[in-house]
C-alpha cells in the first residue's frame, strides 16, 4: 500500500474515532483486524498516526483553533474536515513531513470526502499553519 493510500486509512480511522468520541487501543486494533489488505507496515503507521493524534490531540487543536478565523469555532468544523486537519497538522509538526506534501494529501482528501468547500478551507488553515 503506498503513501497516499496509508493516509487515506489513517483518515478513516481518525474520522471514526471523533464520530464515537473515543480513542482507546480496542478501537483502534479492531479497525485494524476489519481492513485485511493491511499489511504490517500499514498497521503500524496507522497505529502509529493514530496514537500520535491522541497523546497530541491538545495541542493539535489549539492550533486549529488559532488558525481559523475569528468568527469559527472548532466545534463548527465538521467531523471529516476536523479529521483532515488534525492528521495533516500531526504530519507537519511531529513527522516531519514536508508541509506541501501533508497540505497536498489533505486537500485531496477533503476534495473525495468532504463537503465543496473543504478543500478550500483546510488548504486556508494549514496555510496559515505553515506560516506560523
Amino acid at each position: 500500500m503506498n503513501r497516499t493510500a496509508r493516509r487515506e486509512m489513517a483518515f478513516k480511522l481518525i474520522y471514526s474515532l471523533e464520530i464515537q468520541k473515543s480513542s482507546n487501543a480496542e478501537e483502534i486494533e479492531l479497525f485494524i483486524e476489519n481492513n485485511a489488505i493491511l499489511e504490517n507496515e500499514d498497521k503500524e503507521y496507522i497505529k502509529e498516526m493514530a496514537n500520535g493524534i491522541k497523546e497530541n490531540n491538545q495541542d493539535i487543536s489549539n492550533t486549529i483553533q488559532k488558525n481559523l478565523k475569528k468568527d469559527w469555532t472548532i466545534e463548527r468544523i465538521s467531523k471529516v474536515d476536523l479529521s483532515i486537519l488534525k492528521l495533516a497538522i500531526y504530519e507537519i509538526k511531529y513527522k516531519n513531513i514536508p508541509f506541501k506534501v501533508a497540505i497536498n494529501e489533505a486537500v485531496e482528501l477533503a476534495k473525495r470526502y468532504g463537503e465543496d468547500q473543504s478543500s478550500s478551507f483546510i488548504n486556508g488553515v494549514l496555510a496559515n499553519v505553515v506560516k506560523k
